[in-house]
């Protein structure tokens, strides 16, 4: 569970694209519950490409600021470490 100021999530989602802020979200949610996340199983759950994931990862990792988004593998897709 996430214990961001309201306000802090409001200035984390500015400039995010409509993608981008899908992506941030999942990732909140799920931060809980795991520690790493394939683009695409991220993409499957959110209908969109592998490839749209990891372009939009970047803008998502420097504009989180309630977690941490590290790209932490290549074997059989990029892997995402993400710790709240």
């Amino acid at each position: 569970m996430s214990t961001a100021h309201p306000d802090a999530v409001a200035v984390e989602h500015a400039g995010l694209s409509a993608k981008q802020r899908r992506i941030l979200r999942y990732l909140r949610e799920n931060a809980g519950d795991r520690t790493y996340f394939k683009s695409r199983l991220i993409a499957d759950d959110l209908g969109l490409s592998a490839k749209e994931v990891g372009a939009n990862m970047g803008a998502v990792a420097e504009a989180a600021s309630a977690i941490d988004v590290e790209k932490w593998g290549y074997s059989s897709g990029t892997t995402w470490m993400v710790t709240a």
